[in-house]
């Protein structure tokens, strides 16, 4: 990692000899040292990712055992499938996900399968079906945990929601049922009428949610009532290097993960219309809510700037789009952790060091589209951590 920023430094300073004393001899022999030390240094965190890599079924193959022991504790039949073992993963990213999948395979056994007379009576084989699989999707690696069996009601979550005050019954009934799915994962937010010592659907998905974040990763649900669940975790091949697109704001640095941008697109700083007290702007045809970055961290737009360009970001079904003074281009980076001092600060997931030595904050862009889904404006979020 320290060598990536170094290298990313050495480029950028050979880019300014070249430009400030042209095709000197001297520039020349920097610029080759550059490139080389360049090749040198992908090969060897290649070879190095290479080396940290480890398949999935050091954390799968204690599973089976498990699963067979809680099914026979609680009179029921379950037929496990693993798929995907092979899949490989950082070694950083194997430690952390042991815990959050247990976490939702019990949970699947004690409150998603149904037992063998209630599944009969419903049309059902008498054996249920959890399926644990892992594969490659792009950068990410993703991991689905399915049951068949007796899914979750949409309607139940809503009613307790609007019960714990979580949200107005009248927004409650209006808000997709993405987000209302989203509540499972809040602290405490339980469907159990009686905690077990296996717990409910919900509790401990708090935690479940918080270890994936941790490791720079995201978890998603679907369910049916009577056909079952789904979870799915998306989850980096590696926790230290990623692609990012730089922006520039206010002369400031800023660093968008590339998995999540879409596309950019220009438009003049007046393009912008007003829809519910929210600035949206219409890309072919449709409304894509509008995030000023200079606004969120408590700058001022640049109103009279000519132009502006807007970085578009997608996160499962949803849309928004980010408006900056200027796009850098693609870098590698290295993320740094903010540190226990600083915390976690809504909005940023991290840092990076640049070529020139200033640090750059690291976006979360999936944390400004949640709050922006429940209503709560991103810049208000940053303020109230600082």
């Amino acid at each position: 990692g320290e060598l990536v920023i170094d290298r990313t430094r050495l480029d950028r300073f050979a880019r300014v000899f070249e430009s400030r004393y042209g095709s000197d001899e001297l520039v020349e022999v920097l610029k080759e040292i550059s490139n080389h030390l360049g090749q040198l240094t992908n090969n060897l965190q290649e070879q190095i990712m290479k080396a940290r890599m480890l398949p999935v079924s050091q954390v799968f193959n204690r599973f089976p055992r498990m699963i067979r022991d809680l099914a026979h504790k609680l009179g029921k039949e379950i037929d496990f499938i693993i798929e995907g073992k092979e899949t490989e993963l950082d070694r950083n990213v194997i430690e952390v996900i042991g815990d959050p999948l247990i976490h939702l395979l019990r949970n699947a056994v004690d409150h998603g399968i149904e037992p063998p007379e209630e599944r009969v009576a419903a049309g059902k084989p008498r054996t249920g079906t959890i399926r644990l699989k892992a594969f490659h999707h792009e950068n990410h690696i993703v991991i689905f945990i399915e049951d068949d069996g007796r899914g979750i009601d949409v309607n139940k979550i809503r009613s307790k929601a609007v019960e714990r005050g979580l949200v107005e019954a009248e927004t409650a009934a209006r808000l997709p049922e993405e987000e209302v799915l989203s509540f499972i994962f809040l602290p405490g937010f339980s469907l159990a009428n009686q905690v077990t010592d296996l717990s409910g659907r919900g509790v401990g998905m708090d935690v479940v949610k918080k270890q994936i974040e941790q490791i720079n990763g995201f978890v998603e649900m679907s369910t049916v009532v009577g056909k079952g669940t789904r979870f799915s975790i998306k989850l980096p091949l590696t926790l230290a290097i990623i692609r990012a697109l730089m922006v520039s704001v206010d002369g400031e640095v800023y660093a968008f993960p590339l998995v999540n941008v879409m596309e950019t697109i220009q438009i003049s700083p007046n393009a912008a219309q007003k829809i519910r007290n929210s600035e949206v702007i219409i890309v072919r045809g449709e409304a894509l809510p509008l995030i000023w970055l200079a606004e969120l961290f408590g700058g001022r737009r640049a109103e009279a700037a000519r132009r502006a360009y807007v970085v578009i970001f997608g996160v499962g079904n949803r849309r928004v789009g980010v408006v900056v003074e200027q796009l850098l281009g693609e870098q590698e980076i290295v993320i740094k952790s903010l540190g226990g001092f600083l915390g976690r600060i809504p909005g940023v997931s991290g840092a990076t060091i640049l070529g020139d030595g200033r640090v750059a904050l690291i976006i979360d862009i999936r944390g400004l589209i949640l709050d922006l889904a429940r209503g709560t404006a991103p810049g208000e979020a940053v303020y109230a951590a600082g």
